[in-house]
Formats: structure tokens, sequence, C-alpha cells
């Protein structure tokens, strides 16, 4: 899912609900809030977690249809499960084994993928670190400015874009992409801005377009 279409996502949530005003539905379980923070425990029926300024936090094996906010983090607990989980000012955290079996993504925010999770569309963030371990993105990784992480037996499908900034107002330093030993991504790694790219003497990567692998032994690259 492009940038763009994060914005409008997130955006569409926050007009329905600020008009709402005063006269909000708000669900029992508060999984609908203009102000304050999401809990959705495990065992409630898949529903839409919704807020403007506040974190969503699912809890182990609980599910949602998505989880979006404006203001705030969403952290998926070990096996969750979501549709699709967007922020504009926050990070997003999937636990061992969750799943969200479309896109993720943050404007402003760390992506981060524990062991055996899974995001089945793309993952995206234009400011934040990007943290794989051991996890599996199945629509490829794009960011602007954000530092990549890709470790362990990490399988990313659908490449990697770094995209270049349209705004003077941006990171000024290099993003660095690491891909460690064992790691794969298939697809294009395309980089329209300067990058360094560090990559494990034992991983498997696509064709790179716009930087110079810079191969690495052992665990990480050196300091």
């Amino acid at each position: 899912m492009s940038t763009a279409n994060v914005y409008r996502i997130v955006a569409a949530v926050a007009v329905v609900l600020v008009l709402s005003g005063c006269d909000i539905s708000v669900d029992g379980d508060g999984s609908t809030k203009i102000n304050g923070s999401v809990h959705v425990p495990a065992g409630k029926a898949p529903d839409e977690a919704r807020t403007v300024n506040g974190s969503i936090h699912i809890d182990d094996n609980a599910a949602v249809t998505s989880a979006v906010t404006v203001n705030g983090s969403v952290r998926l607990g070990a096996h969750a499960t979501a549709a699709s989980a967007h922020t504009v000012n926050g990070a997003i955290t999937l636990g061992d084994s969750a799943h969200v079996s479309g896109s993720a993504g943050s404007v402003n925010g760390d992506l981060t993928l524990a062991n055996g999770a899974e995001v089945s569309g793309s993952l995206s963030n234009v400011n934040g670190k990007i943290d794989l371990n051991s996890a599996h993105v199945a629509g490829g990784i794009k960011t602007v400015n954000g530092n990549v992480s890709i470790m362990g037996t990490s399988h990313v499908e659908g490449g990697i874009l770094v995209e270049k900034p349209h705004s003077v107002l941006f990171n000024n330093e290099d993003p660095v992409i690491v891909i460690g030993p064992g790691a794969v991504v298939q697809g294009d790694l395309k980089f329209e801005r300067k990058v360094k790219l560090y990559v494990s003497d034992k991983a498997t990567i696509g064709t790179v377009t716009g930087a110079t692998p810079i191969a690495f032994s052992g665990d990480r690259p050196p300091n």
C-alpha cells in the first residue's frame, strides 16, 4: 500500500469519528474511540479497532478485522490476527507468529515483526526503523527515511523500495539497510536515494538498482 493510501485510510477514519462528536457510538468493550487507547481481548468476535488519539493493543490470540489509529501505536500480541494495521504517528509491532492478512503501515513510526510474524500485504512507512526477526512479508517493503534490518530467517517477497524524498524536510542521513545471514529478499531492491546497503554473504537477494551492496561475514555488519 502506498503512503498516500495510508494517509487516506487513517484520515477517513479520523474524519468519521470526529464528525460524530459527542454522539459517537462507542462499543461496549471500547473498540471504537476518539480519545483513548483500545484494548482487544482474546475470545472477542473480530471487529474493527479504531481510535484517533490513542494506542491499540490486541491481546495474544485475539483477532480484529482492522486496527486503525492516527496518534498512537498498534500492537498485536503473539498469534493475534488482523486484516490490516495502520497509523500515522506511532509504531506497529507484531508479536511472535502474529498475522496481518493485508497491509501494515505507519507514516511516522517503527515497524517491528517478531519471530514467525507475517504481513501478507505490503509493509511501509516514511520515517522510522523497520525490523524483521525471522518474519515474513509477502508484499514488499517500502520506506523513505527508515533504516531496515532483515535478520534471522526472514523472507521478504516483493523486494525493497527506498523512495526519493519529496520534501526538503527529511532525514539527511543515509538510510542503513541490513540483510542478515539466512535472510531472503525476493524481487527487486530499488533505491531512489543514497543508502548504505549491507548484505550478508549468507543472504539471498534479488536485483539491486541504485546502490552497491557491501558484503559482510558474521551476524552483523561492522560498525
